[in-house]
């Protein structure tokens, strides 16, 4: 009687841990998911000018912070039933989830060095197409008005390949862009580099971070379901 007992309470314990884990675990996927939103949305209209861009990042970090939600909620039901077996799915999903935002917060790396390889020839190449007005020229303009930047390596690349400055260059607004003291003077490379390194690291380390809390759910999960299968054997001694 004494072993029911204490099975019976480690139980108890494991099912109110899980089910904190499970919130928890939850919570993690809304906020992975917001970061993928938030890649799309805010550093979209950087990465494209690098030659080396990818969609891809920002989508896989949004489907594994919907997969997380899905499977948050639904993990809750299994821990509620108590069905072993359905412990034991939810166990494995958790390493999936593991493995997934492992190669996330992985490739995130990668890509950060490739976009930072590429900046150098996307920028160019989009000065050079500047005047077709295509997506690319305006994110060139919102580029060197948020960042504070003119050019590639510096604000007189312009002059190379055009006869005026864009009034994106600006300090202030309409100003004389042939009046050096009224244009930004720093090139948009290092500073558009050292915006993505800092946003884009901190996404990747995150995601690194993130990436062992599944693995607490897969211990869990197991525990309470070994001692749910212990618990019905000492039923039936």
């Amino acid at each position: 009687m004494g072993k029911r007992l204490q099975t019976v309470a480690a139980m108890a314990c494991m099912k109110t841990l899980l089910m904190l884990f499970n919130f928890v675990f939850w919570i993690s996927g809304i906020a992975i998911l917001a970061v993928g939103i938030w890649m799309q949305v805010e550093l979209y209209k950087y990465m494209e000018l690098s030659t080396e861009f990818s969609s891809t990042a920002p989508y896989v970090l949004m489907g594994t912070g919907a997969l997380i939600i899905v499977i948050g909620s639904l993990a809750c039901c299994c821990t509620v039933k108590g069905q072993p077996v359905l412990l034991y799915i939810y166990g494995a999903f958790l390493m999936i989830i593991f493995v997934m935002e492992l190669g996330a917060g992985a490739s995130i790396y990668v890509y950060r060095d490739k976009l930072q390889h590429g900046f150098d020839t996307g920028l160019n190449q989009s000065m050079q197409e500047y005047q077709k007005g295509t997506e690319k020229s305006n994110d060139f303009d919102v580029m060197q008005t948020t960042l504070h930047c003119c050019g590639n390596r510096k604000y007189d690349d312009w002059l190379a390949i055009r006869s005026e400055i864009p009034q994106s260059c600006c300090r202030i607004a309409n100003c004389n862009t042939g009046n050096e003291t009224e244009i930004y003077q720093s090139g948009c490379y290092t500073k558009v580099v050292e915006f993505l390194d800092d946003n884009i690291g901190l996404v990747g380390g995150s995601a690194l971070g993130v990436a062992f809390f599944p693995l607490v759910g897969v211990l869990l999960a197991c525990c309470l379901a070994k001692n749910i299968n212990k618990s019905k054997y000492e039923q039936m001694a």
